[in-house]
């Protein structure tokens, strides 16, 4: 196995994108290997580095079907479900809380609190 060529920041030739710019284009990596590499350097630290594939293997991006919906809404509705009260909080659970913050900090919460009640507002 050869190593990858390495290209400047900005600099690398036509024919070579990176999973965000393959996206753009409604494009998909399609199972290649990472073609090429860009690295921009940085003064006290490593080199930011992006993968590049190739353009002409990239394969169209799989369309959306109503059962890929369906399950992305459920997976969805089940990151936003307080596992302590099993409500939907209307945004998503932060992993480091791991319930909603009104079952997070209960001392903080008036009676009766809402998402858009705060303290701070008089409301």
């Amino acid at each position: 196995m050869g190593a990858l060529p390495v290209y400047r920041w900005r600099l690398a030739p036509d024919g070579y994108a990176t999973r965000r710019q393959l996206r753009a284009l409604g494009l998909r990596p399609g199972g290649q290997d990472v073609a090429a590499q860009l690295e921009r350097p940085r003064r006290r630290r490593g080199p930011l580095v992006a993968y590049l594939y190739r353009t002409d293997l990239a394969l169209p991006v799989r369309p959306m079907t109503p059962a890929r919906s369906a399950a992305l809404a459920k997976a969805n509705r089940a990151r936003r479900t307080c596992p302590a009260c099993r409500r939907d909080a209307g945004y998503v659970i932060p992993p480091s809380l791991g319930m909603c913050s009104t079952c997070a900090f209960p001392d903080n919460a008036p009676e009766g609190a809402s998402w858009n009640s705060s303290p701070h507002t008089g409301r």
